[in-house]
This record gives C-alpha cells, structure tokens and sequence, in this order.
C-alpha cells in the first residue's frame, strides 16, 4: 500500500501544472527584436471555469479508474488468499462506486454550466 501512495504522489506531482512567469513577446522582424507586452485572454470567465472543473472531474475519474486497476492487481497476486481477494474485492467496490459518483457530478456539472453559460 505504501508503494501505491508514492505512486499517486508522483503522478500527482507530475500533473501539476508548471508556473508560468509574465513575460514579453519577442516578434523578430529582420534583425530587430521588439517587444510587446503579454495581455489577458480574451475568453469569458465563465468558460475557463468550466474548463477547470471539467479538467478536475477528469483527473478524478483516472484516479478512479487506477483505483479499479489497483484493486485488480491486488486480485491477482492475491495466490488464493481470502483475505487479499476480500480486501481486493472491497477497493474495487468502492472504486466503482467512486467512479458513479464522478460521472454523476461530470452529468450535473455539464447541465448546470451549459444551462448558466446559455441563459446569461
């Protein structure tokens, strides 16, 4: 179990997303180099939230769905032990049942922000 930890540790560690520092955009005309200022986007907020939110229910539905993987490995190697095959079957219950409860938020997470983003 412990070796499982540090595996979601670094995969979380190499999920999140790298700092971005403010710079200057560097357009090259022939020789000379000038320098424009990076602006906001232009997008509307309400979209870069859901985007957000998509993006998180999205990595929560891996991480489900290695939760299932794990428990299948535990099956696996289990060699006819029942206690292993019980605990295995009970992380893949609840793996399954963690993995009904992210696609039921995706479902109504998707319904609520398409109905704010089309009636405002």
């Amino acid at each position: 179990m412990l070796k499982f930890k540090k595996f979601i540790v670094i995969l979380s560690l190499a999920l999140i997303p790298q700092v971005v520092f403010a710079r200057t955009n560097h357009i090259v005309e022939g020789l000379e180099i000038i320098e424009e200022p990076l602006t906001l986007g232009s997008r509307d907020l309400r979209l870069i939230i859901t985007d957000m939110i998509n993006q998180a229910i999205g990595l929560l539905g891996i991480l489900a769905v290695l939760v299932i993987l794990y428990a299948g490995l535990v099956w696996m190697t289990a060699g006819g032990n029942d206690e292993k095959i019980g605990k295995a079957k009970k992380i893949t219950v609840s793996g399954l049942i963690g993995l009904v409860i992210i696609l039921t938020s995706y479902s109504l997470a998707n319904f609520i922000l398409n109905s704010l983003l089309n009636t405002v």
